[in-house]
């Protein structure tokens, strides 16, 4: 197995971060539906959560499987370190 980059564990964290902010509005929207300022929050962080997702994606391959990702050609989803060699 080759060596994984550094940029890929601060990509990876990045998305981690955004994906907790989300949760965490969404969350708070399901108790506060009508705060606009924390839906533009959300809908600011789930934009930032697509650019990150789709510039790691470029660079590592996908994250997702089952069609929520794009796999470039050839097929290259075993490509990608798995969860457990991270």
């Amino acid at each position: 197995m080759s060596q994984i980059p550094a940029e890929y564990y601060q990509m990876m964290e990045q998305l981690q971060a955004v994906d907790f902010v989300l949760v965490e509005l969404t969350l708070y929207l399901d108790t506060h539906p009508t705060d606009m300022e924390a839906i533009s929050q959300f809908n600011q962080f789930a934009k930032e959560r697509k650019q990150v997702k789709k510039a790691f994606e470029k660079q590592f391959g996908p994250l997702l499987q089952y069609g929520n990702s794009y796999s470039g050609y050839p097929w290259n989803w075993a490509d990608s370190p798995w969860p457990w060699q991270v």
